[in-house]
């Protein structure tokens, strides 16, 4: 991996060194962490990440996201924090837009030197229980933040070393889950302490100026290098595009619109600007992002990571970490109070997903549009999904996030069954079997469900739960009825889909009553896929039946490949009738486009297949 860029003063074994105890530390943070948690959501599913941040509030690691310290030093200056020190928060209004639900638990733990608060560790975690009107604390119904949980601003949690027992009563009693959540901030907690020792020994080694120099040549170093490799492949101009979710638990599905005007001026010294203007009001519904806080710096290093697929390859890309340092590049424009974006308290937040994943999605369109196709296609990787009821230990909660297939990129398929969260995954079958009252029959790759491409998109799950008593289910997922986009040609990947004995569900469902005996079937989303499927070469399209990905149907509807079966591996390309079937493909659909937004969209936007907005620039 390339190193840091040495300032002039920066001595640059020094710089390898401190670069190298702060992804260390956050690493021994996110360990320690999941070895030590109680909840399947933290131990087991990992939803759960580390970061640390200097004095001035500045991301220095960037091998994840992580929320904000702006609220923390906000109510609770600086120089009155004492070592053994612990702060907390969740409450999405107050957070400065770090937080985009009530389950998101954050802990912030300041870091001393000779007596001063010169960085923080800090880690927050998607919760299984914080209250509210469902378990889970995700109502998908919900009209209020009310209705969601406890909320709780920035606290002291621990006061030199000593718990808060009040606070920490308070919320376990608020909790239908009180031991795991208990567990979980006992984790964090004393995980964060730790970080702050090590990051204080490192200070007691080397120094604080000679340390604060190597954080601020850590930060300059991304700054320049994202000006330098990825910036300087856009071309300076405007261009907008825009996407949607379909729902939000409350109205009719509808589109809500979540626009993004791009303007590139390399030259500028800030040269991206991202206007949210033409977003959708605030939903009624939970679907909600509190983003336009602290000058939309969550938003900032949400978004960034999109640039890397700009590098010059794939392993350049996974190089780059999005730190601090890419904050100077972007400036956020925020329409008035009251959108998708900007919700007004008490706005219901918890399936905020549905709009900070679509973003990714909304920055990756539009700089498909400005790069010719440069960027993936579409995916949508995260979703909730689980049952509740009683066993005989107890009432339980299983809920698992569930990723899907990534979008196909210009140089390969997507990938299957992907967490945008890092190094979260599915709850193993073998746990979930041991804790809950289900059986998992199948767990597997959905056949199909990528969108076909030249370069297809990434599978998604196909997990079947065979229920043992009686329970009930509850979904928070989007892309049940629109589909991730493919691009340059490449067609959509299908949509999420749960159904329980053949009845389809909602992507949206708190408290759908399941029998003993009754199986529900769970089809994640497919990544969209890139260019044209019928320029697939054949026997890469062969190897994905063989392999269970694509179905044989699939073949012939989708990529035009007809496949013969006396080959000793049981398929083989008929090569003259698979031209012949391409050729009559070909001709019957005309022009593809360069977005295909599935079939889902024509119902949700009065039968046009194509927004408004995708059509290139001539």
């Amino acid at each position: 991996m390339t190193g840091p860029t040495p300032g002039p003063a920066t001595d640059p074994i020094l710089l390898e060194i401190v670069e190298g105890t702060l992804a260390s530390v956050e690493r021994e943070v996110e360990t320690a962490i999941a070895r030590t948690a109680r909840s399947p959501m933290i131990r087991d599913a990992h939803d759960f990440r580390a970061g640390i941040h200097d004095r001035r509030l500045r991301k220095l690691t960037g091998r994840s996201y992580s929320a904000l310290v702006q609220p923390v030093a906000r109510d609770f200056p600086p120089d009155e924090m004492r070592p053994g020190d612990v702060f907390f928060h969740n409450d999405v209004y107050l957070s400065e837009g770090g937080i985009g639900h009530l389950p998101d638990l954050c802990v912030t733990v300041p870091v001393f030197h000779e007596d001063e608060v010169v960085a923080f560790v800090q880690a927050f975690g998607h919760h299984d229980d914080i209250g509210g009107a469902v378990p889970g604390s995700m109502p998908s119904h919900a009209r209020s933040a009310f209705e969601e949980g406890l909320m709780v601003p920035p606290i002291k949690l621990w006061d030199r070393g000593v718990p808060n027992r009040a606070a920490l009563t308070i919320m376990t009693r608020n909790s239908r889950m009180p031991d795991s959540l208990a567990g979980d901030l006992d984790a964090e907690c004393s995980a964060c302490l730790m970080g702050a020792r090590r990051l204080g020994e490192l200070f007691a080694r080397y120094g604080r100026a000679d340390v604060e120099a190597c954080f601020d040549a850590i930060i300059d170093r991304t700054t320049e290098t994202f000006r330098r490799e990825l910036l300087a492949k856009i071309p300076d101009g405007t261009f907008v595009w825009e996407d949607y979710a379909e729902h939000d638990g409350v109205d009719p599905p509808r589109l809500h619109a979540q626009r993004i005007t791009l303007t590139v001026d390399k030259a500028a010294a800030v040269p991206l600007v991202i206007d949210f203007t033409g977003t959708s009001p605030q939903a009624k519904g939970p679907i909600n992002h509190a983003g336009d806080y602290s000058g939309g710096v969550f938003l900032k290093k949400w978004l960034a990571p999109v640039l890397r697929n700009l590098a010059d390859t794939p392993e350049r890309a996974a190089e780059l970490d999005v730190n601090e340092g890419v904050v100077p590049l972007i400036e956020m424009r925020f329409p008035e109070k009251g959108t998708l974006l900007t919700p007004v308290f008490p706005a219901p937040t918890n399936a905020r997903t549905f709009v900070i994943l679509r973003l990714l999605g909304v920055l990756a369109g539009v700089l498909a549009k400005a790069t010719g196709g440069r960027m993936p296609a579409d995916q949508e990787t995260i979703r909730y999904t689980g049952v509740y009821g009683e066993d005989d230990r107890g009432p339980y909660l299983m809920r698992e996030v569930l990723g899907g297939g990534s979008g196909g990129r210009y140089y390969a398929d997507g990938e299957d069954t992907i967490h945008v969260v890092p190094d979260s995954r599915n709850i193993p079958a073998e746990f979930a079997e041991a804790r809950w009252p289900f059986v998992v029959e199948r767990l597997g790759l959905a056949v199909d469900s990528g969108g076909p491409g030249e370069h297809r998109g990434g599978l998604g799950y196909d997990k079947h739960i065979r229920m043992l008593r009686d329970a009930r289910y509850m979904s928070i997922a989007d892309r049940s009825i629109l589909s991730c986009w493919g691009v340059n040609g490449g067609r959509a990947g299908r949509p999420f889909r749960v159904d329980i004995d053949g009845e389809e569900m909602d992507g949206l469902v708190d408290d759908r009553p399941v029998r003993a005996g009754q199986v529900i079937r769970i089809r994640t989303t497919g990544g969209g896929g890139w260019g044209d499927p019928l320029n697939r070469d054949p026997s890469r399209v062969a190897a994905d039946v063989r392999d269970g990905k694509v179905s044989p149907t699939g073949a012939r509807d989708d990529y035009g490949v007809v496949l013969t079966e006396d080959a000793p591996a049981g398929r083989s390309v008929d090569a003259e009738a698979t031209e012949i079937l391409r050729a009559r493909l070909r001709a019957e659909r005309g022009p593809v486009p360069f977005f295909d937004r599935g079939p889902g969209f024509p119902g949700l936007s009065g039968g046009a297949t194509s927004a408004d907005v995708d059509a290139l620039d001539p």
